[in-house]
C-alpha cells in the first residue's frame, strides 16, 4: 500500500485531501509544517507528498529543500499544493525540489491524476 503525507496546516484541507487518497486505498499520515513533516519523515518512509506552500515555522519551500539536502531522508516525490498561482511560485517550488505543481482548490480527479502520474502502477 502506497504511503502518502500531507504537509499543511489547514485542518479542513488536510481532510478533504486525506479522504480522497483514502477512498483510493492509499495510507495517508498527516502533518502540520515543515518540522513535523521533516520528523516523521525521518522516522519512516513515504512514497508521496502533498506540500502547502503557506505554513507556519517551516513553509513548503523550506520544508523540501531541507529534506532534498538530508541525506537520512528518503527521497520522495513532491507535489506542492498552493494556492499561489504564479509562475514564478512554481518555480521557486520546482527549486526549491517539488515534482509538481497544483493550484488549490484541487478537484479530487485531478489531484487523483497527478497522484498517480507520479506513484506509477501499484
Amino acid at each position: 500500500m502506497k504511503r502518502i503525507l500531507i504537509v499543511d496546516d489547514a485542518a479542513t484541507v488536510r481532510l478533504y485531501h486525506r479522504t480522497i487518497l483514502t477512498e483510493q486505498g492509499y495510507q495517508v499520515d498527516e502533518a502540520i509544517n515543515g518540522i513535523e513533516a521533516l520528523e516523521k519523515m525521518l522516522c519512516g518512509s513515504y512514497d508521496l507528498l502533498l506540500v502547502d506552500v503557506n505554513m507556519p515555522k517551516l513553509d513548503g519551500y523550506g520544508f523540501l529543500r531541507e529534506m532534498r539536502g538530508n541525506l537520512q531522508i528518503h527521497q520522495a516525490p513532491a507535489i506542492m499544493v498552493s494556492t499561489e498561482a504564479d509562475q514564478q511560485d512554481k518555480e521557486q517550488a520546482f527549486a526549491a525540489g517539488a515534482n509538481d505543481y497544483l493550484v488549490k482548490p484541487v478537484k479530487p480527479e485531478k489531484l487523483l491524476l497527478h497522484v498517480r502520474l507520479l506513484l506509477g502502477a501499484d
